[in-house]
């Protein structure tokens, strides 16, 4: 019999610890970018796009950009960047990038491809992540109570006849999903998610499952608990499943058939639920997050066509009212 509890002693021990690491390499933030990772989340085929990115980035930095800030209900100081259209217009693109990214890497190639369809970019940093404040990442359940924050600036910026898109990657794109069902500005005219998850819980239990050969029990459960306690949030806090079911604005989903971090399963999954009007783009070869480097041709096509879609929409609702 001691010899039993000693066993399940440990047992439970090696679970806490497991579940205390979880949730300090996901949540907690890290001072500096654990870089050798990334091949291994989101695959190798990534290396190739390098060179293009710091390209883009340099296209970026040299344009005309605003800093801009707000303040989180819970005090932190998140920033971003406006990326003023190349002419007047009343149509901005919220950016928002994924996680332990930054917006200026994720959205550097996207920025110039809204820019020259005329629209400004609101580049903005999650909290914990780039130049903005925070210990703890907020995986979506924290990050759309702030986006919220992003639109309000955005109509202060553009006023009252503004036309205000969210384009979010992985966490970004879970993010804006999450604001799919809330009651928005109607300044807000649709959501472009690019290999949004589901909930952090079911991605949680996908990478213990196939990255780590884990059983989710109770690992997750723990790290939930702590997550709780110090973050301030629950990892199904967010289920984006149930929330597109009530969405009040269109949804272009776009996801990779490769992609192993945020399993394709998840867009296929919301897109059937979504009572909205919907489309879903599946980039074939494309990774985690790869899908615009892999086919650039047809997911600038698929968000061209959903952007007109939206604004034809819009003015046959505008015209409607008045007459």
């Amino acid at each position: 019999m001691k010899w039993l509890m000693g066993a399940l002693g440990i047992g439970v021990l090696g679970e806490v610890t497991g579940a205390a690491y979880l949730f300090q390499r996901t949540i907690k933030r890290e001072s500096k970018m654990d870089v050798s990772r990334i091949p291994n989340a989101i695959g190798e085929a990534w290396k190739r796009y390098i060179p293009i990115i710091r390209s883009e980035k340099g296209w970026l930095a040299k344009q005309k950009i605003e800093q801009m800030s707000i303040q989180t209900d819970d005090g932190l100081i998140l920033r971003g960047i406006w990326l003023e259209a190349p002419a007047q217009s009343d149509k901005v693109i919220i950016a928002l990038h994924g996680y332990r990214s930054r917006g200026e890497s994720d959205f550097a190639a996207l920025s110039h491809f809204y820019h020259e369809l005329g629209y400004h970019v609101l580049i903005v940093d999650h909290r914990a992540h780039g130049k903005s404040e925070g210990e703890y990442i907020g995986f979506a359940a924290l990050d759309y109570k702030d986006c919220k924050k992003w639109i309000k600036l955005a109509i202060k910026k553009l006023g009252d006849y503004a036309q205000i898109y969210l384009h979010g990657i992985s966490m970004g794109g879970a993010t804006a999903l999450a604001l799919s069902s809330e009651k928005l500005p109607h300044q807000v005219k649709g959501i472009i998610s690019d290999c949004g998850f589901t909930s952090a819980w079911e991605v949680f239990e996908h990478v213990l499952k196939d990255d780590y050969h884990l059983p989710a029990f109770p690992i997750l459960q723990i790290a939930n608990t702590l997550c709780k306690k110090q973050a301030g949030y629950a990892f199904d806090e967010v289920n984006n499943t149930e929330r597109v079911k009530n969405s009040n604005l269109p949804i272009l989903f776009i996801h990779g058939a490769k992609d192993d971090f945020v399993p394709t399963w998840m867009s296929q999954k919301m897109y059937e639920e979504c009572t909205a009007e919907k489309k879903l783009v599946i980039i074939a070869g494309a990774g985690h997050g790869e899908s615009y480097y892999r086919d650039t041709e047809k997911y600038q096509k698929a968000v061209r066509t959903f952007l007109k879609q939206c604004e034809e929409k819009d003015k046959v609702k505008e015209e409607s009212q008045i007459s």
